[in-house]
């Protein structure tokens, strides 16, 4: 497995890019790089040319997250404003607005059928589920507080959430804390089922393999990545090679290939197998904030963005 750089474009924001994440192909049009800046924007981007599609405006602060909606016509990005704007791909019409209180949206993902939008939570310390149907608030999922702390501690502003993800098959949940707590839920029963632990720092990116529904990969500003059976609760890997925080983790579809990006200014590809790095790429001149490997077959491609206001493609094989 090897990446080879193919496109990069410099400042493709006016400001630093946040949030990465692929829109899925349709019967009239291939699949397009969603990006997300601290200009207050959403862009798309066709591949490999990375040509400019459009640009999206309506939130008033920076955009930190962007997710794509499985049919590839719905996409929604989150805010520092505390709105998640949902809108038509093609159109760029806006099709929910969806309020929260202050640093209460962080990263969101719809689950793989597409009937639910998880948005993690920040400071209420849980992750909000929308019903996609009627974009009405579905359930809250709170995280429960450590056993042997009273109401009164200040316990619950280190469960402050930044990152959530779904299992493939959209039965688990799982979200990342500033403490560095990876907490797990049931999705059909909306119901807590436990702590991963491990990680002593924030956990800003989590994902589950698409080939292996219970093993769950986490990046923390720890420096390390782990590999977590988020069922039976153990570590059963960890991974380190980054010399700073690490910001954002992907899995490639064949699930054979992580990818990372690190405030160390780096793209790291690892072998999932050898649970070891096997190529580094320094195409960025400032932390990468997001790492995403576009979904489907081959010709297999990964793009990163970082606080240098770039894009970077490239062609996994």
């Amino acid at each position: 497995m090897k990446l080879a750089g193919l496109k990069s474009i410099e400042d493709a924001h006016e400001e630093s890019v946040w949030a990465v994440t692929w829109v899925p192909s349709t019967e009239t049009r291939p699949a397009l790089l969603l990006t997300g800046s601290l200009d207050e924007t959403v862009r798309l981007w066709q591949p490999d040319e990375l040509v400019n599609r459009g640009k999206m405006t309506g939130h008033c602060l920076g955009v930190a997250s962007v997710a794509a909606h499985p049919s590839g016509h719905i996409a929604a990005s989150a805010s520092l404003d505390s709105f998640v704007r949902v809108f038509d791909v093609d159109s760029n019409n806006t099709i929910a607005s969806l309020e929260a209180p202050p640093s209460e949206v962080w990263q969101l993902r719809f689950n793989p059928q597409g009937t639910m939008l998880a948005v993690a939570g920040g400071g209420s310390a849980s992750v909000k589920i929308w019903d996609t149907t009627t974009w009405n608030l579905f359930a809250t999922l709170s995280i429960p507080r450590p056993e042997g702390t009273k109401p009164t501690d200040k316990s619950s502003s280190k469960k402050f959430v930044l990152s959530v993800a779904w299992s493939p098959d959209g039965r688990c949940i799982a979200c990342g804390s500033m403490d560095g707590t990876v907490s797990v839920f049931d999705a059909d029963r909306g119901k807590f089922l436990h702590h991963l632990e491990g990680h002593f720092m924030p956990v800003r990116s989590l994902v589950f393999s698409p080939v292996e529904p219970r093993l769950l990969f986490t990046g923390s500003d720890d420096t390390h990545v782990h590999m977590y059976d988020a069922e039976g609760k153990t570590l059963v890997g960890a991974m380190s090679g980054h010399a700073s925080w690490v910001l954002s983790v992907d899995v490639s579809t064949d699930g054979a290939a992580l990818a990372t990006g690190s405030s160390d200014r780096t793209v790291r590809l690892w072998d999932i197998n050898m649970r070891g790095a096997v190529q580094t790429m320094s195409n960025h001149t400032d932390q990468v904030w997001g790492v995403a490997f576009r979904p489907g077959g081959m010709p297999g491609r990964l793009a990163s963005v970082s606080d240098d206001k770039s894009i970077s493609l490239y062609d996994y094989s």
